[in-house]
């Protein structure tokens, strides 16, 4: 179980060099993932939307690039480090004024209950402490009918998983010490991921918080999953 003040310190450390260290790390898929997300979420129809683990922004940003003016975007994270980028972000860029950023736990949301046609999590499931309690609260923040994606690390094809686990422990720890200068923060990102469920269990985690119509869609080989459910 992860360590939310440990967490939150390691992200805070690494902020500065985060969206660097993710467009190298993964070399630019990361672009590719958060474009399938965002087309998914289009599809919904939204007006209102909260990306939680929110971080420097990047699905917030791309959701306000792909979906109509109207429709209002809320980012949430709990490291205030991460937010700063993201406001900083915001400001430098035109066209994201119905973006806002809030601090806040994934596990007590500050929001009322009902108040959001859609949900989105990237890359953050993986370092709540209590994943139930976190998922309980987005089906509490979500809208009857609303939808929650959950944009996630999983488990590769078979094939690839011996080349994947490789890179995971011996390449990206190297390689993102360089980057950020924080070798322990990617160590833990690659012990997070080969601990993560496999689709069919976080399906099952998912549906277990009182989602219906739950599905997983495999990426990249099998190591990212885009899981949507129903309220």
């Amino acid at each position: 179980m992860p360590d939310p003040v440990a967490v939150q310190s390691m992200f805070g450390r690494i902020a500065h060099r985060y969206d660097l260290a993710n467009r190298l790390l993964s070399g630019g898929t990361d672009v590719w993932w958060r474009w399938r997300l965002r087309r998914a979420v289009a599809h919904c129809q939204p007006q209102d939307v909260l990306d939680l683990a929110t971080g420097s922004g990047d699905v917030a940003f791309a959701l306000a690039r792909g979906l109509p003016a109207s429709v209002r975007i809320t980012g949430m994270d709990f490291c205030q480090p991460m937010l700063d980028e993201a406001v900083a972000k915001k400001a430098r860029a035109p066209g994201y004024a119905k973006i806002q950023f809030l601090q806040g736990d994934a596990m007590a949301l500050p929001l009322p209950n009902a108040s959001f046609d859609v949900l989105t999590i990237s890359f953050g499931l993986r370092n709540v402490a209590d994943r139930y309690k976190a998922l309980g609260e987005m089906h509490r923040v979500l809208r009857p009918g609303g939808t929650l994606f959950v944009l996630e690390f999983s488990q590769p094809f078979r094939w690839f998983a011996p080349f994947y686990f490789f890179y995971l422990r011996h390449v990206l720890p190297h390689f993102a010490s360089w980057l950020t200068g924080d070798r322990g923060a990617y160590e833990y990102l690659g012990g997070s991921i080969a601990q993560f469920p496999a689709r069919p269990a976080m399906t099952a985690e998912i549906t277990r918080a009182g989602f219906g119509a739950v599905r997983a869609r495999p990426m990249t080989f099998g190591i990212v999953a885009l899981h949507q459910a129903r309220k």
